[in-house]
């Protein structure tokens, strides 16, 4: 199966790159803006036409589009998560073979959602902000394009690689600094929230079984499970042995590497299953994780993606977070 793959750099990105190089059904091109794409196109500023003349080029039975920005301002989420999914639409619809598009959409689509319970794709979205919103247009863009496409609507993604912005991305380069400068403190956002977090290999895992599915429209990519952010960082402060502090923007929450057994090859042994905690109910009003997103709670419905997909997640939360440290601490 030829397969062209849009967005290899990013985060979830290099991780379907390779999982899909390694697979020996798949014969995979790489378009993007890098000199080491196979096809250098910028999707924010090519046009539909010269995109479908590469389409009818390379001739793709499937389009995996991985591109797309989590930061930046409204013009720059904008032009990267709905401008640029309109040309990719457009593009294979101008082709001369329309080859079957897997876009990856995110969870933030749906905004805020009731906590306690998990949302399923039939949930009518209401992203707050500009990321949400964003991406929510270039999912309605893929719905409304008539073409042979599927939507997976990621939830929180973890995992190594993960971007310094990111949550754990920021918490573990704050956990390293700290180390390295012996402090007793690093600084957090609320981490009151729940959120349902799923490693990156699992996420690519999830792209390829939606490659050479049939499934279309909206599915969901989680755990299936939701916990509680602060649950989720004592796993990384444990994992890096740091015994400080964990300063949060409205409360101190003191984390120490030791509770609950002692470390073993640098990640915790924990009495209880995290991941598969769903904890109780958050209180109206109750957490942020990420800035300008207020969504006290997010926890997947995967009943689609196991049913029509035969996927569900592998790799563990503790597991996840334990390989965001091993990757930050031997960063040169």
């Amino acid at each position: 199966m030829r397969v062209l793959l849009l967005g290899a750099d990013g985060f979830i990105g290099r991780r379907v790159t390779d999982r899909l190089l390694v697979d020996q059904e798949l014969q995979v091109t790489v378009l993007g803006r890098r000199d080491s794409a196979d096809i250098r196109f910028d999707l924010t500023t090519g046009s539909p036409g010269a995109l479908a003349r590469f389409l009818d080029a390379v001739a793709p039975q499937v389009v995996i589009n991985c591109a797309g920005a989590t930061y930046g301002s409204s013009r720059t989420l904008i032009r990267a998560n709905t401008l640029a999914v309109a040309t990719v639409c457009e593009a294979i619809r101008r082709s001369r073979e329309p080859a079957r598009l897997v876009h990856v959409g995110s969870a933030a689509e749906y905004g805020p959602v009731p906590g306690g319970v998990p949302v399923s794709e039939s949930a009518e979205p209401r992203p707050v902000g500009p990321y949400g919103v964003s991406k929510l247009a270039g999912t309605e863009l893929v719905l409304a394009s008539g073409l042979d496409a599927a939507v997976l609507r990621v939830f929180d993604v973890v995992g190594p690689g993960a971007p310094t912005a990111s949550l754990f991305g920021r918490l573990a380069e704050g956990l390293r600094r700290a180390l390295e400068r012996d402090e007793a403190q690093v600084r957090m956002p609320d981490l009151s929230g729940y959120r349902d977090f799923v490693d990156v290999r699992d996420v690519a895992r999830a792209i390829r079984a939606a490659a050479v599915s049939a499934a279309t429209g909206v599915i969901n990519i989680g755990s299936g499970h939701a916990v509680r952010a602060r649950e989720a960082a004592q796993l990384l402060v444990r994992a890096s042995g740091f015994e400080g502090a964990v300063v949060e923007e409205n409360r101190q929450v003191v984390l120490p590497a030791q509770a609950g057994g002692p470390a073993e090859h640098g990640v915790p042994h924990l009495g209880h299953h995290v991941p598969g905690h769903r904890g109780p109910e958050p209180r109206p009003g109750e957490g942020r994780v990420a800035a300008g997103e207020p969504v006290p709670w997010r926890q997947a419905d995967v009943r689609t993606a196991r049913d029509r997909l035969g996927w569900r997640t592998q790799v563990p939360l503790e597991e996840s977070l334990g390989d965001v440290w091993l990757e930050t601490a031997c960063r040169v």
